[in-house]
């Protein structure tokens, strides 16, 4: 079972249903309601946002925007190209945070991590060694993901 990827086929279908009870449906159909669901929240389309919180992206995969929040550009963060790389930094300063963001990944601190609608002091944070991109598909990553999926939609979008 997977809580992140339940939410958004629960999104979906309460869309669809609700089209359909207000009359707006026309030709909506599931598949599209979920690929509006997995893009609202910084996937490609639905099967991209299977793909990686379903566990079966790594490191170097593209992981989309999931992990990053609009409107965070005043809070600085280092973008590294390779996971190697944004390591040897996470490991000199072990109040960071390492996060993906497509093939990239960057390094921030707790005040990003509020922005993303999660708590920088989980023990999640510490099981995973404060490393999404290495962390990727595990039983901590996924309960983070499900947290992150469940975060304010502000979190996600720019308004």
């Amino acid at each position: 079972m997977n809580s992140a990827l339940d939410e958004l086929k629960t999104r979906a279908r309460v869309r669809l249903n609700r089209a359909r009870r207000e009359g707006v449906a026309g030709t909506l159909r599931l598949a599209d309601c979920l690929h509006e669901a997995a893009r609202a929240v910084g996937f490609a389309h639905w099967e991209h946002a299977r793909h990686v919180l379903g566990g079966q992206a790594r490191a170097g995969d593209d992981l989309g925007d999931f992990w990053h929040a609009p409107r965070t550009g005043i809070l600085l963060h280092q973008w590294f190209a390779r996971h190697g790389e944004a390591l040897a930094v996470l490991d000199a300063d072990r109040t960071a945070y390492l996060l993906p963001y497509r093939r990239q990944c960057f390094i921030v601190q707790a005040p990003f991590i509020q922005a993303l609608g999660l708590d920088p002091d989980d023990a999640l944070w510490s099981a995973l060694g404060h490393d999404l991109v290495g962390g990727c598909g595990t039983p901590a990553w996924q309960a983070l993901a499900a947290q992150r999926v469940r975060a304010p939609l502000e979190t996600f979008q720019a308004r």
